[in-house]
């Protein structure tokens, strides 16, 4: 049985796969250059998911307005898991929330075709103390994977789901140090 809170991911010895959804304006920007720049916005939070079909979910398939483009982030397991070390649960005392350089929530895990499973995925927004550190310093490419997001829905949508599944990242268990088991586990 999958345990409740995971984080599940693409990963290998180096580095982890988060994925983001954007405007095709600022993927192309950000696929020339070969990391966020200028029309990405510096000054706000921005979300990162090691969840695959979570992001499937929030963008619909690359659907949704302002999220067309679908990129696979790739960055290094030390950055995300610094980010992690400075985060504060959404849940946790709203003073603290306030204050803290990088927020984490769970959500539901979804299914391809976006029903809620019965456990969470991790979504961690790095706030503007640390954008620059994560676009700069942590990222070590961009891939953009929106022909293989359209392939996946429309083969979801015209009832061929297995031949989907084989376009999707494999994500496994990631083996959170021990030092970030509170933010893994937020009490249930």
């Amino acid at each position: 049985m999958t345990p409740q809170h995971q984080v599940r991911a693409d990963y290998d010895a180096r580095t982890i796969v988060v994925y983001q959804a954007y405007s095709p304006v600022i993927a192309d920007a950000a696929l020339r250059a070969g990391r966020f720049v200028a029309p990405f916005s510096f000054h706000r939070m921005t979300w990162i998911k090691p969840s695959f079909m979570w992001l499937m979910h929030r963008s619909n398939w690359a659907r949704r307005p302002g999220q067309e483009r679908v990129l696979a982030v790739r960055i290094t397991r030390e950055g995300w898991e610094e980010v992690l070390s400075r985060a504060v649960l959404t849940t946790a005392d709203p003073a603290a929330v306030a204050q803290a350089a990088v927020h984490v929530q769970w959500d539901p895990e979804r299914s391809p075709r976006g029903a809620a499973l019965n456990h969470y995925s991790i979504q961690v927004g790095i706030g503007r103390p640390l954008i620059r550190t994560f676009t700069d310093e942590w990222i070590v490419g961009l891939t953009d994977l929106t022909p293989q997001v359209r392939k996946a829905s429309a083969l979801i949508r015209t009832g061929h789901a297995n031949k989907a599944h084989r376009l999707f990242p494999a994500e496994r268990a990631y083996p959170m140090p021990e030092t970030l088991q509170d933010v893994v586990s937020p009490g249930g």
